[in-house]
């Protein structure tokens, strides 16, 4: 047997560490670079941020439509083309800005520079600065919402049901590997060349990627490189057999976008995501943010934190195999053993409310706690993701994970726009609360927030779908 699938499984892991590098040069320039050239408070950072996750879950629900209809290899082309595209845009920013502000025009991203430090207008500086990383985000949202229900459609077609959450968690391990490497990366690319440099250096990995995806992709009943022991294997599925046993088989009827909102799976499916991907989202772009703010970090003193974070968070990469051990010694049905693996999984973010009280002792203790609460995440995620293929017919399954990360991103707007409210109404009233004073009491409170969100999210998921459910076509 022949181990193509694998080869697919490794590009769809490159693409979400490429997704996830681009998303956050901002997160890691914006405290020592962007934040004071544009005169930005928190409030400023968490409109932007939540704008881009607003965008983003708008974009998701019409994202996996769109990738079912112009099917994966080129659904995965637009989305990464146009993602890599608003990446380059942030670079030009502070020109554009500058050349507003100033009513000149500008065509350096030094000289950019020297006309927001000499204009002096701080308000109007960091509102122009707002709008257009703003709209630069949007087009980065437009392209990243098509990643993972792309990503989803492929590893539906490349894996049979029982390999799906280990390969979903290989694949979304690029996240944190991509979050890993960020830090070394982009600090440094910032210090030495500028923080544009940065977003345009990264920004153009997204185009490196196309290239090889465009020759390496087809689906595997025609790729020459899937043989037919292999071909078997990823058809094993005992209610897909019929179906593929023979060239001559029927297509399975899609089921319409308004049609999808019918089922409870589909409810549980985008509760679940609600619930948590602001949790990893506001880990992903306030920890730089945290680490300066709490403990005085700044720069390059973060890159060695921040890469000890996202390697504890790499654990995660065993967190798709839980449901195939439960499988294997229980007996039990694919979406059962991943809910009692989301269960598990969702257990460990409490360690969360530890964070703050603990960190008086050392900022080594928070980065481990959140990266424990991140890895629990990544896990949790690549099991949730699975049961979208163990419930939906393949036609419907990109347009169900978007209506999963439109949800995901609704919940990552509420948490980063109140995050960037709260932070700055704690330091600007010196906020007192359990003990904490300050920005460092709203941080405890998001903290606590994130820690108890997927225990609530796993219930209301499992009264939604108590039992395995598949949707009948």
């Amino acid at each position: 047997m022949t181990n193509y699938r694998w080869m697919i499984c490794a590009m769809l892991f490159f693409a979400t560490t490429v997704n996830y590098l681009d998303r956050q040069v901002l997160s890691l320039t914006y405290p020592s670079f962007i934040g004071p050239e544009f005169h930005w408070t928190n409030v400023h950072y968490g409109r932007i941020t939540s704008f881009f996750s607003l965008f983003y879950a708008v974009c998701m629900l019409f994202a996996g439509r769109f990738v079912d209809w112009l099917d994966t290899k080129k659904g995965f082309l637009w989305a990464i083309g146009i993602w890599s595209i608003g990446a380059c845009l942030h670079a030009f920013c502070g020109i554009a800005t500058a050349g507003i502000a100033s009513g000149s025009w500008i065509f350096s991203f030094s000289g950019a520079r020297e006309t927001i430090e000499g204009l002096g207008e701080a308000g109007k500086i960091a509102s122009l600065g707002v709008t257009l990383f703003i709209f630069a985000r949007a087009v980065l949202a437009l392209g990243e919402a098509g990643n993972f229900p792309a990503a989803i459609k492929a590893t539906a077609e490349y894996f049979p049901k029982k390999d799906r959450a280990f390969s979903t968690s290989i694949f979304n391990s690029g996240a944190t590997i991509g979050a890993m490497i960020a830090p070394a990366c982009i600090l440094p690319l910032a210090s030495a060349f500028g923080w544009e440099a940065s977003f345009i250096i990264i920004g153009l990995l997204g185009f490196v990627w196309m290239g090889f995806w465009v020759f390496i992709y087809k689906k595997p009943e025609a790729h020459p490189k899937v043989n037919k022991a292999e071909l078997e294997y990823i058809l094993s599925d005992k209610e897909d057999g019929a179906n593929h046993s023979s060239e001559t088989a029927q297509p399975e009827r899609k089921l319409s976008f308004l049609e999808c909102f019918k089922f409870k799976q589909t409810w549980a499916f985008a509760v679940g995501k609600f619930m948590t991907d602001g949790v990893w989202w506001f880990y992903l772009f306030w920890m730089p943010k945290y680490l300066e703010s709490v403990f005085n970090l700044k720069g390059n003193q973060q890159i060695l934190p921040l890469t000890v974070l996202y390697t504890v968070v790499m654990l995660s990469l065993y967190g798709g195999k839980l449901p195939t051990i439960i499988i294997n010694k229980t007996g039990k049905d694919p979406y059962a053993a991943r809910m009692q693996s989301m269960l598990i999984f969702a257990f460990f973010p409490l360690l969360a409310l530890l964070a703050q009280p603990l960190g008086g002792y050392s900022y080594w203790i928070p980065v481990v706690i959140i990266g424990i609460a991140g890895a629990a995440h990544q896990s949790w995620s690549a099991n949730i993701f699975s049961t979208v293929g163990d419930m939906f017919p393949k036609s419907a399954i990109a347009t169900i994970t978007g209506i999963g990360g439109m949800a995901g991103g609704v919940g990552s707007y509420i948490i980063n726009q109140s995050s960037g409210v709260l932070f700055d109404h704690a330091e600007t009233t010196q906020m007192r609360l359990f003990g904490f004073e300050g920005v460092d009491s709203g941080y405890f409170i998001i903290f606590s927030i994130c820690a108890v969100a997927y225990l609530i999210g796993w219930v209301i998921m499992k009264m939604l779908v108590p039992k395995y459910k598949p949707v009948v076509r």
